[in-house]
């Protein structure tokens, strides 16, 4: 931990980030390379449709994409994207959106795809003036009900890739593109968390859309990568609605740094870096009554692992839940990756930790186990409560 935290300055709670590139914790540890961008740029004037055009090209030589552009988040990205599919290069249609008359207006998406971040992907794409138009269940898409959504209107077809989605039976990526390439309907990949910067394109996208803040280690931001004509189509939308979504010149700075640093990094130190986290924690679980921790692959297929930590309330003495809440809560505070928590397991995430993090997080898993063996009561709070009290928890706010 750095001399002086600035958090305690702020007076905000020292987190431990166990939970993975989550917006709401702050997505990652920017990279030095980063920092140092951002910190040189923010006393200087650029223009910025020429740094634009710097990103434009760096982001082409890492992707493979004909251009690129960087958004003030990948959710801005989803919105742009949309609204570049509907009004292409028309001045007047992108002055006037989110009215959309006289423009294809559908934009179709897998049930299984229709997921929320932290706020739904439907609305990212309604933002525009789009109308969203699911294809097959949650549990089921195939090829011909996305042919069968396709008509007239589709301006764009939507695909996910996101440990959020539904992980069977969706159609894949290519099969998707093949479908809707045969009614001349552009595809949106939304990959905002993910490694791969050119498989996507390679299987059929059009505009393929990352976060800059969470893996690649940048500022809050988002990267467009696609065709030249599809990429100014969606620069172009800063005239209009991207206005309200327009990011800085250290935001763009900063993930062209980023990227840039990308093409460098010691990937299999980190990964080292993160296999010895997870073997402090395998040990220090090792034999706890009533938990059993496995090491579980990423389920996008991301070169990346994270233990599964399942616990049996009746012979740990407490919840998964309540033991993610008290992790959460105590000093410091250890915040898991807890998003299917109902099921009795978490995960916890090596990829944002600062060096000797993991000694503390495992001496907290100890100090919150022991306890609970301890208690002549099981912790076990209903779910339905937890949900109740978290939701009740959103309207508090600021107090």
């Amino acid at each position: 931990m750095p001399i002086e935290d600035i958090r305690r300055r702020l007076g905000l709670r020292p987190v431990i980030n166990v939970s993975g590139t989550m917006t709401g914790l702050g997505a990652s540890i920017v990279v030095p390379d980063a920092v140092e961008a951002v910190a040189a740029i923010l006393t200087e004037f650029v223009e910025m449709s020429d740094l634009q055009r710097r990103a434009s090209a760096v982001i082409a030589d890492l992707t493979g994409a004909e251009a690129g552009f960087v958004t003030a988040s990948c959710s801005a990205a989803i919105s742009l994207a949309v609204a570049a599919c509907m009004t292409g290069p028309d001045l007047v249609a992108i002055e006037r959106l989110p009215d959309t008359a006289g423009l294809r207006d559908e934009v179709v998406i897998q049930s299984g795809h229709m997921v929320s971040y932290g706020a739904p992907i439907e609305q990212a794409i309604r933002i525009a003036g789009a109308k969203v138009v699911p294809v097959g269940q949650a549990t089921s898409a195939a090829a011909y009900q996305l042919a069968g959504a396709l008509t007239e209107n589709t301006a764009a077809a939507v695909y996910v890739v996101s440990h959020h989605v539904v992980g069977y039976a969706q159609i894949p990526l290519k099969i998707f593109a093949e479908v809707a390439h045969a009614r001349n309907v552009p595809v949106i990949v939304d990959a905002a968390s993910e490694y791969d910067l050119k498989g996507f394109l390679a299987d059929g996208a059009d505009l393929v859309l990352y976060s800059g803040h969470k893996f690649l280690g940048g500022p809050t931001s988002g990267v467009v990568a696609g065709s030249k004509a599809r990429v100014r189509d969606v620069y172009l939308q800063n005239r209009g609605i991207g206005r309200g979504m327009k990011v800085g010149k250290e935001g763009i700075v900063g993930a062209v740094a980023a990227l840039q640093a990308w093409k460098t990094r010691d990937h299999d130190g980190i990964r080292a870096r993160e296999r010895k986290a997870l073997d402090c924690w395998v040990e220090a679980l090792d034999g706890r009554p009533g938990i059993i921790a496995e090491i579980a692959p990423d389920p996008t297929k991301n070169p990346l692992d994270r233990l599964k930590v399942s616990v049996n309330p009746a012979e740990a003495r407490v919840a998964a839940w309540d033991l993610a809440d008290r992790l959460a809560a105590g000093d410091p505070p250890v915040v898991v990756r807890d998003h299917e928590v109902e099921h009795g397991y978490f995960f916890l995430d090596p990829c944002n930790l600062h060096p000797g993090e993991e000694l503390v997080v495992a001496k907290r898993l100890a100090v919150e186990l022991d306890q609970a063996r301890k208690s002549n009561v099981m912790a076990a709070t209903s779910f339905e409560e937890r949900l109740r009290a978290r939701e009740a928890a959103i309207l508090k706010w600021p107090d």
